[in-house]
């Protein structure tokens, strides 16, 4: 497993700050990969792809309210 942490400056936060912050990503050779986004405000975006190629969104305020919250396999019949 492939595991980076990466740090950002001057990207647009979801609470609409300009701010920096780190990027974690985690990815298996079978399609599982974990992006995560933490602003410095506090805000995150968080992005999981997994091994049955559903995907899941989640973006969160720094004051902690769920902005989105979506998972592909939801909407699956």
């Amino acid at each position: 497993m492939l595991n980076t942490t990466n740090e950002f400056t001057a990207e647009k936060a979801p609470c609409g700050k300009v701010e920096g912050g780190s990027r974690h990503r985690e990815e298996d050779d079978d399609g599982l990969t974990f992006d995560d986004l933490t602003y410095s405000c506090g805000c995150r975006r968080i992005r999981h792809v997994f091994h049955d190629g559903s995907i899941r969104l989640k973006t969160i305020r720094h004051d902690g309210k769920v902005l989105a919250d979506e998972h592909s396999a939801d909407h699956e019949a």
